[in-house]
């Protein structure tokens, strides 16, 4: 069972690039997750500027 473990891991010798390769994947993925969350934070907050500013406009 061990053994079948570490091939596994091993990848028959090419384990560091195909784990490297997720490893790095995921980051991207994560990263744009994060920069998708901001910038989606950041445009909400621009569009609450310009709701309160059509507002008031409208009641002035």
């Amino acid at each position: 069972m061990g053994q079948g473990v570490i091939d596994f891991w091993a990848m028959g010798g090419y384990g560091a690039f195909v784990w490297s390769a997720y490893a790095v994947s995921f980051g991207a993925l994560i990263l744009l997750f994060g920069l998708s969350w901001l910038g989606s934070r950041r445009r909400e907050a621009e569009l609450e500027r310009w709701r309160k500013r059509v507002e008031a406009l409208d009641e002035g």
